[in-house]
């Protein structure tokens, strides 16, 4: 069951950090380049949201198959 909670707590988290993630490419069209914009999300916390979900997800997925070397959750 704390696979399941995890899987969908890394989900979650994945969709508000990409969400900020395409949020803020309107950055772009105000003048900062491409390599600005990737300093500025990469400081802030609700855009590393998005890679901390997908360490979960890979994680519990990863690890969930190891009794019968298959994957699923």
């Amino acid at each position: 069951m704390w696979r399941v909670f995890f899987f969908l707590l890394g989900f979650g988290l994945m969709v508000v950090g990409c969400s900020y993630i395409i949020t803020y490419l309107n950055l772009l069209t105000m003048g900062y380049s491409f390599s600005n914009y990737l300093h500025f999300i990469f400081g802030r916390v609700e855009c590393l949201f998005s890679i901390i979900g997908f360490i979960m997800i890979s994680v519990i997925i990863l690890t969930s198959g190891r009794q019968n070397d298959d994957l699923y959750l």
